[in-house]
This record gives structure tokens, sequence and C-alpha cells, in this order.
């Protein structure tokens, strides 16, 4: 591995066995919950709006899969299960991901360079990735390989912290113009979305009233999302 790719590797380890896993990040956190709930809604009016629900036989490649979580919940989207594949550069993260989802084809692998075809993919999925990236010719590396491999016309699905976060050094904002920058042969828009998640993870049982009527303010939406899509 590079140093950068050593760094990503300690800092999602550390992460694993932090109290912040089983505490602020807990997927029973009503705060987290309302986050996902509006994501996956999003994604899936986003993936309407451009023709591709049902997902039924399109091609999706996950960069940053993890141990495929993602990838699944595009199931419930008629996502054929053989017609998804991810990469994570973490080999233990695939190996959990073989475990909780068979089906799925997880794969570890540099995203760097991508022992995938040209022109394989009609979807990629860029969830959380580049945020974690702080190595700008590394990033840049890995938007060329995401471009080489999807179909001219594919789409790539991105969502990802706009902000940085004083608190945590391993990670980083990614502007709009920055995610234009990656993908200068790209078109598309980012929506800001996801209330803030200091914020959302102490909101309790008022969650279902207060996450929308917050979320409403432009500023405490932390992160963007959106298609792009490649030129044909």
């Amino acid at each position: 591995m590079s140093q950068e790719q050593e760094r990503i590797a300690r800092a999602f380890r550390a992460y694993k066995d932090s109290d912040a896993a089983h505490g602020r990040w807990s997927p029973a956190n009503r705060g987290n919950q309302a986050a996902l709930r509006e994501r996956e809604d999003a994604t899936r009016r986003l993936l309407g709006a451009h023709g591709l629900i049902p997902l039924g036989a399109t091609r999706v490649l996950e960069v940053g899969c993890g141990s495929g979580g993602e990838l699944a919940r595009l199931l419930d989207m008629g996502a054929e299960a053989s017609r998804l594949v991810g990469v994570d550069i973490l080999a233990d993260r695939i190996e959990a991901g073989h475990a909780l989802h068979p089906d799925l084809d997880l794969r570890a692998m540099n995203a760097e360079r991508l022992d995938l075809q040209d022109s394989e993919f009609d979807l990629v999925m860029a969830i959380t990735l580049f945020s974690s990236i702080l190595d700008r010719d590394m990033a840049r590396r890995v938007a060329q390989e995401i471009t080489r491999v999807l179909k001219p016309g594919g789409r790539l699905l991105w969502y990802d912290f706009r902000y940085s976060n004083p608190r945590n050094p391993d990670v980083r904002g990614v502007t709009a113009n920055d995610v234009h920058a990656l993908f200068p042969s790209m078109r598309g828009e980012l929506t800001a979305i996801t209330l803030l998640p200091p914020l959302s993870r102490r909101l309790g049982p008022l969650t279902p009233v207060l996450y929308p009527a917050l979320s409403m303010v432009p500023r405490l939406r932390t992160h963007l999302l959106g298609i792009l899509q490649r030129g044909a």
C-alpha cells in the first residue's frame, strides 16, 4: 500500500473499534435512521428521474463498498444481484461482506487501478468515498478510473460530505466545484442533503417532527447527493 492507502486503512480500522461505531453512528439512533431514509428516498427519486428504476439488468459498481450494505439496498430497487459489483481496499471488509451478502460480487481492489474493463458499467456509486481520500493526486486517479469503467452515457451516483469536520482529520469536505473538477467529462447537479449529524442524533423522540423542519435550513445540510452523467 501507498502511505495514503495505509492511512485510510488505519483510519477505518480505528473507527471500527471506536465507541462512535456503536454510539454516535449506531443504526438504532433515530437521527441516523431519519438521515438514511431521507437519502434512500432521494436516491430512488434520482434514479427514477434518469429512467433507471427498476434497476433490472443495470450493471452497477460501487467503489469503496465496505461490506456491501449500499449495494444490497439496490435489490429493493429491482437490481439483479449478479449485476452488482463492489470493490474496497480493505480485504477484511470484503470478507465480512461475503458473509453478509453472499450473492454479491465483492472484491478487494485498489481503486487507483481497477481490474475492470473499459466502459463496463451503467452506474457507478461513490458513497462517502472521496472525503476519505486526503491525497488529491490519489483522488484524481480514482476519479479517472471511475470515468474509464463507466459506459458512455453512464451515470455516477455521488453522496459525500461537503463540509470538513474539524474533529476528524481523516476526512475532508468535497464541494460541488471539487466534484466537477474531478469529473470534467460529466454533467449533472448536486443537491445539499442530510441534517448535521451531531444535531440529528440528539433529536430523540422528536426526530419525526424536528428532522424535516431543521433540514429545511440549507446550512445545516452537510452532504451532497446527485447523479453525474458521462458524455456519450
